[in-house]
C-alpha cells in the first residue's frame, strides 16, 4: 500500500518528505519553551534522555577516534608498494587510477599544490591519470590555467587532462555535475581510446584543495586487489582540515579541529562510514550505476546511497587509515571568512535534501536485507534531523522548565533536572578532551616560530565551542532545514579561496 502510494504520487511524497526535517527540527527546538508551560515533566524527561544520548555519542567518539588515531599513525609509516611487488608482481602494474578534480574559480596556486601532492605518490605515476574538470563559465582564464599546469605537471603523470563542463539545461551547477562530466570524459580517453580495461581502473573524486598522503594510491591498489568484491566498494581516507590551520581565525581553527577528529572517528565506524568530500571507487561501478547525479548539490552521500540501492545493499565503504589534508575555510578578512564558513556548513547541512531520495528508495527498492537498510537509513536520518537540534538540547533546554515554570521548579524533578543533566554533560566532556589531544597530535607544525602565548592559547581556544556550535552548526543547520521545508531550494555556492 505504501509502495503503491509512493509510485502513484512521486511529487507529493517527495515534497512531504522535504517538509518533515524542518518540522522535526523546529518542534524539538521550541518544545522546551512551550512545553515548559504545558508539559514540564515531559520536557524534563526529553532533556535527560537527550543528555544520556549525548553522553553515549561522546564516549563512542572517544573510543573510536582513539582507535582510528593509532591506526592512522601506524599506516602512515607503512608503504604497500613492496607488498604489491611481492604478491602481485605483474598485476599491480595493470591497475590504473583516474583522479577527477572538479574546480571552479580555484586559485592556480591551490591547484599547483594539489598536483604537487599527487606527484609525490609512491605508486607508479604513469598509472595515475588526472582530469582537471573546469567549469566553462569561468571564462578564458581556464585556458591560461590549463596551459600553465600542463607545462608544469604534464609529464609527471600518465596523463594530465583538462575538460570544460558547460552549463547544461536540467543540471544543477556544482561539484556533482562537474565530477560526472569529467569522469565520462576521462573514461572516453583512457578506456574507449586507449583500451585500458575498465575492470582495472579506480576513480577518485578529489576536492581541488585536497592533498593525499603519499602512500594513498599504493594502499588503494592493495585494497582493490585483495577485495573479494572490489566493484561493490568505495574507499575513504580521513579528511583533516589542516592545510592552512595556522592562518585562519581561532573560531575556524576550533571548528576545523572538531571536524577533523570527527572524520578520524568515523573511519572506525563501518556502520556509519559514508563517502565524504574526497573518496575513491571503481570506474566499472560508476559506469554501472550511471555516474554521479547531475541534478543534486550533495554528491558524496548521494553517490553512496545510489550505489547501495543499485547493488541491493551489497555495497560498502572501506576505510583507508591515511590522512587527506584539506583547507579550512579562509577568505580575505575576518568577517568574510566567518560568512564563508557559514555558507559552507549550510551547504553541508543541505545534505538533508537527500533524505527524501533515500527514504523513497528505501520504500521502493526490493531485495535489500530489511535490518541492514533500515539501520543505514535511520542513522543518516538521525544525523541529518538532529543537526540543528543538538546545540539547543545540550546547552539551554535543561534551564528552561525551572526558569519558565515556577510551580514546576518546586517539584523534585524540577530542582534536580539541571544537576542531573549537568553531571551527564560534564562526563561527556571527555570527548572534548579527546578532540583536543588527537587534534594536537595530528595538527602540522606552524611555519612560524610559536611563542609560549600561542601554546597557552591553543587549549583555551576550545572555550569557543558553544559559540562556534551555535553559529557554525545549529544556525546553518536550521537555515538549510527551513529552506527545504519552504521549498526555497539552494544553489551551489563556491566559497572564496585565498
Amino acid at each position: 500500500m505504501v509502495k503503491e502510494y509512493f509510485r502513484r504520487h512521486p511529487i507529493r511524497t517527495k515534497r512531504a518528505l522535504e517538509i518533515i526535517p524542518g518540522l522535526f527540527s523546529w518542534f524539538f527546538i521550541l518544545f522546551p519553551v512551550w512545553g515548559s508551560f504545558v508539559v514540564p515533566q515531559l520536557v524534563a524527561y526529553y532533556v535527560i534522555i537527550f543528555a544520556v544520548y549525548w553522553l553515549f555519542r561522546s564516549l563512542a567518539l572517544t573510543f573510536f577516534a582513539t582507535i582510528s588515531h593509532f591506526k592512522i599513525k601506524a599506516f602512515s609509516k607503512y608503504d604497500y608498494l613492496p607488498e604489491l611487488k611481492k604478491y602481485f608482481p605483474k598485476k599491480y602494474l595493470d591497475i590504473h587510477h583516474i583522479i577527477i578534480i572538479p574546480t571552479y574559480q580555484e586559485p592556480i596556486s591551490t591547484l599547483e599544490r594539489t598536483l604537487t601532492g599527487l606527484s609525490k605518490q609512491t605508486f607508479p605515476r604513469q598509472n595515475i591519470h588526472v582530469m582537471l574538470s573546469f567549469e566553462e563559465r569561468e571564462g578564458a582564464i581556464v585556458d591560461q590555467k590549463a596551459k600553465i599546469l600542463q607545462r608544469k605537471f604534464g609529464k609527471k603523470f600518465g596523463h594530465l587532462w583538462t575538460s570544460k563542463h558547460p552549463d547544461i539545461v536540467g543540471e544543477i551547477k556544482g561539484k556533482s555535475s562537474n565530477t560526472c562530466y569529467g569522469a565520462k570524459a576521462a573514461k572516453a580517453l583512457l578506456v574507449d581510446q586507449e583500451g585500458v580495461p575498465i575492470e582495472n581502473i579506480t576513480i577518485t573524486s578529489e576536492d581541488a584543495d585536497a592533498i593525499f598522503h603519499h602512500h594513498y594510491f599504493s594502499h588503494l591498489t592493495y585494497l582493490f586487489l585483495t577485495s573479494e568484491k572490489p566493484y561493490n566498494r568505495s574507499w575513504q581516507g580521513g579528511i583533516n582540515f589542516y592545510n592552512n590551520i595556522w592562518q585562519v581565525p581561532a573560531p575556524i581553527r576550533v571548528l576545523a579541529a572538531i571536524q577533523s577528529v570527527m572524520q578520524i572517528y568515523i573511519l572506525s565506524r563501518r556502520d556509519r562510514l559514508i563517502n565524504f568530500s574526497t573518496y575513491s571507487t571503481t570506474l566499472k561501478h560508476v559506469e554501472e550505476i550511471g555516474y554521479w547525479d547531475t541534478d543534486v548539490i550533495p554528491e558524496d552521500y548521494r553517490l553512496f546511497f545510489k550505489s547501495y540501492f543499485a547493488k541491493k545493499g551489497d555495497f560498502e565503504v572501506e576505510p583507508i587509515f591515511l590522512p587527506i589534508y584539506a583547507d579550512a575555510v579562509q577568505a580575505n578578512g575576518f568577517w568574510r571568512t566567518m560568512h564563508n564558513q557559514y555558507e559552507q556548513i549550510k551547504r553541508w547541512a543541505w545534505g538533508v535534501s537527500d533524505d527524501a531520495y533515500i527514504i523513497r528508495q528505501y520504500v521502493l527498492t526490493e531485495g535489500l536485507p530489511f535490518w541492514d537498510k533500515t539501520i543505514r537509513v535511520l542513522k543518516v536520518i538521525e544525523d541529518h534531523f538532529l543537526w540543528p537540534v543538538n546545540w539547543f538540547a545540550i546547552t539551554i533546554s535543561a534551564m528552561l522548565p525551572p526558569l519558565l515554570n515556577d510551580q514546576f521548579n518546586r517539584t523534585i524533578i524540577g530542582k534536580t533536572l539541571p544537576q542531573v543533566t549537568s553531571t551527564l554533560l560534564t562526563i561527556s566532556l571527555a570527548s572534548m578532551l579527546t578532540i583536543f589531544i588527537i587534534d594536537s597530535r595530528n595538527r602540522p607544525s606552524s611555519d612560524k616560530k610559536r611563542g609560549l602565548f600561542s601554546y597557552i592559547m591553543q587549549p583555551l581556544e576550545f572555550i569557543l565551542i558553544p559559540v562556534v556550535g551555535f553559529f557554525f552548526s545549529a544556525l546553518p543547520g536550521i537555515d538549510a532545514h527551513t529552506r527545504l521545508m519552504l521549498g526555497k531550494y539552494m544553489e551551489y555556492k563556491v566559497t572564496e579561496k585565498v
